[in-house]
């Protein structure tokens, strides 16, 4: 059985299986059915190895023995596996979601915040700005940060940028709207996007040409991105009404060009 090393490589990686498993696999896929001295000529593993691999595989639910003289092997189908692996992710994700939200109902989350709280030298947010690194992180913060406003945001991103976060971001803005708090929206980029995003989030969007990705909170404090490399976001949040206030004069200048 002749197949590409990146076949290989990629199929490795997809169902988590070592390089024997995934050739093993692969080579009852190709037959159907057969024996281990079978496979082992077809996946050119060595036979001494191949029992090993079969029992292995048969545990992870990708290959059924077949009772009989000779024993037989068959593969299982890969969009059942790929069912399964995707039920037992989404079972894992809940349980693990349930056990870190019940954590904030232990004495032992409790005394972390009082930790916090009481620490001998308190930290003072507005006195000290904020190096985010990584996209979940400042995702999070940007959050965190809307969540607080009391009057007006601004937002100046690019539109597909914007458009793949546009599921969680979506809840925060009609939040907001809901709030009444004004959104003032600047993005650049592909027009038909920014049009689209326009009628997805119910806000009123300039279209810019500003290389620019900032958050403006009741123009008090601001994050803005260092970089827009997805693979190393870096961004800063200040809480500076000088230097947030600033900002915001220029949005309003640039949207109104």
């Amino acid at each position: 059985m002749l197949v590409k090393p990146e076949l290989v490589t990629k199929i490795k990686d997809y169902f988590d299986l070592n390089i024997y498993e995934t050739k093993v696999w692969l080579a009852l896929l190709s037959k159907g059915i057969a024996s281990a001295g079978d496979i082992a000529k077809l996946s050119r593993v060595p036979r001494s190895r191949t029992y090993d691999v079969l029992e292995t595989l048969e545990k992870k639910g990708f290959a059924i023995e077949k009772l009989g003289k000779p024993i037989m092997y068959m593969g299982v189908k890969p969009k059942g596996i790929l069912e399964r692996l995707k039920s037992s992710v989404r079972k894992d994700a809940e349980e693990k979601l349930n056990f870190l939200t019940n954590i904030r109902e232990t004495e032992e989350f409790a005394t972390l915040e009082d930790m916090y709280n009481k620490s001998t030298e308190p930290v003072k947010k507005e006195e000290t700005p904020l190096s985010l690194k990584g996209r979940a992180v400042i995702s999070n913060y940007i959050r965190e940060i809307l969540a607080k406003a009391n009057k007006e945001v601004i937002i100046c991103n690019d539109a597909e940028d914007l458009k793949s976060k546009l599921k969680p971001f979506k809840g925060t803005i009609d939040l907001l709207k809901e709030s009444g708090i004004k959104v003032k929206m600047a993005l650049s980029g592909n027009t038909e996007t920014i049009n689209e995003l326009s009628k997805v989030l119910g806000i009123k969007i300039k279209q810019v040409d500003v290389n620019a990705k900032f958050f403006i909170i009741d123009r008090r404090e601001i994050l803005f991105y260092l970089s827009k490399d997805e693979e190393d976001e870096n961004a800063i949040w200040i809480s500076s009404e000088f230097f947030s206030r600033a900002f915001s004069d220029l949005f309003d200048l640039s949207v109104k060009l």
